[in-house]
């Protein structure tokens, strides 16, 4: 889960202190941001244009502090580089959070890319615990990646209804327990290429309603009510990735598809299908400058069965929990939903510390499986961003979105949405 912006003294320090391999590798990623090119590429992040002017957040607290700066070279073997960092964060969903994150970075062969394991444990002003493990292991010749995804969620969360003509006013708060374990294991196949196979389960247990605030029947009543649900099956993967940085790409494109298949026999509550289609272009605007348009499109489709509802396609429950900006997590849920993105990145000091960006998405759902799509709902905003690692390019993202029916806030966080 995104969980916020990492701020604190101890955070500073812990950035003073890191060294640029490290520190590219502070964010918890999922599948999107793992692969970054060719087979046996560098990890370097640069990309081809004069950085050499450039200031991050840690070079200020630097020069205030008069501290001198670290060598900057990929430090990284197969003897781990631990860091650890208190912090706070602030989503729509969560209001407040305290976090503790941590990540450990290795390599398994000295010519192999950097493997990581990222973790974190966060509690919030609305009563969620929250803990997210994410790993990216390379095999020693970079033939194979291994990404697993594991997660325990505790999680009041509202529902709002089925479909993009949901209705803000027939808001049902929820409250739920919720464990993940996604194994995925891809073969690169040529070039730009990878393909695999996975494992994937998501339970829900002690799930409770209140019901709609507007006095009417909700549709997770409707739905069919549960207090556990299990979906367990397999995934089939493929992805294309020519992106010159996997964490702020300046250039290229990125494509995924994911097949799940959730049988019965498996364990999984009710027996269904589900494709997710992920695709993200890159381009410099005007050319030969660290402006940026970018364009994202995300598909996520039951194919076949009726999931149970906390399974079913959702606002901000990708894997990022990056859709949706605008608008408070689980706003739209439904079994069909088309979203698309585009947003425009612009630099607004010479040496890249400040930048803007401004957005426009959209998504519509249909309501139960084998509905029509319903109303697209739009939501626009401008965003600032702060350079927290030069070598990287990772900002801190300050983004501020509106949506219909009243709905808008403030979106703290690590790194670009998409």
């Amino acid at each position: 889960m995104r969980t916020g912006l990492w701020i604190g003294l101890l955070g500073c320090l812990w950035l003073l202190n890191s060294n640029s391999a490290t520190a590219q590798n502070d964010k918890s990623v999922s599948l999107p941001q793992l692969i970054t090119g060719k087979k046996g590429a560098s990890d370097t992040l640069r990309n081809n244009l004069d950085d050499s002017d450039q200031k991050d957040l840690p070079d200020i607290f630097r020069s205030w502090f008069h501290i001198k700066s670290k060598p900057g070279n990929d430090s990284v073997t197969n003897k781990p580089e631990i860091s650890v960092v208190p912090a706070i964060g602030y989503t729509l969903v969560s209001k407040l959070a305290l976090v503790l994150s941590g990540n450990v970075a290795f390599r398994r062969a000295p010519q192999s890319r950097i493997s990581t394991v990222v973790a974190s444990a966060s509690y919030t002003q609305n009563k969620q615990f929250i803990i997210p493990v994410q790993t990216t292991v390379w095999s020693k010749n970079n033939d194979y990646v291994f990404v697993g995804d594991y997660r325990f969620y505790k999680y009041p969360e509202s529902t709002y209804g089925l479909g993009s003509n949901s209705d803000i006013r027939a808001e049902d708060p929820m409250s739920f327990s919720f464990a993940r374990f996604y194994e995925t294991a891809l073969r690169h196949v040529s070039g730009n290429w990878y393909a695999g196979i996975g494992y994937a389960v998501d339970t829900y247990w002690n799930i409770s309603h209140e019901g709609a605030l507007n006095g009417t029947l909700s549709d997770y009543e409707r739905y069919g009510m549960r207090s556990h649900s299990l979906a367990s099956g397999f995934t089939v993967n493929a992805l294309h990735d020519s992106r010159d940085n996997s964490i702020n790409p300046q250039k290229g494109w990125y494509g995924s598809m994911q097949y799940r298949i959730n049988p019965q026999w498996l364990g999984s509550t009710n027996g269904w299908q589900s494709l997710i289609l992920d695709f993200r272009k890159y381009v410099p605007f005007p050319a030969n400058s660290h402006n940026v348009l970018a364009f994202w499109s995300y598909n996520w489709l039951i194919l076949h069965g009726n999931p149970p509802y906390l399974n079913l396609p959702s606002s901000s429950w990708d894997p990022n929990s990056a859709t949706g900006r605008g608008y408070i997590q689980g706003r739209f849920r439904g079994a069909q939903m088309v979203y698309l993105e585009s947003e425009y990145r612009f630099r607004i000091t010479h040496n890249g510390l400040l930048g803007g960006v401004l957005f426009a998405n959209a998504e519509t759902l249909t309501a139960q499986p084998g509905t029509h799509f319903q109303r697209i709902q739009p939501a626009i905003g401008p965003g600032l961003r702060l350079k927290l690692n030069k070598v990287s390019h990772t900002n801190i993202a300050i983004d501020y979105g509106f949506g219909r029916q009243g709905s808008k806030g403030l979106f703290i966080d690590v790194g670009e949405v998409f």
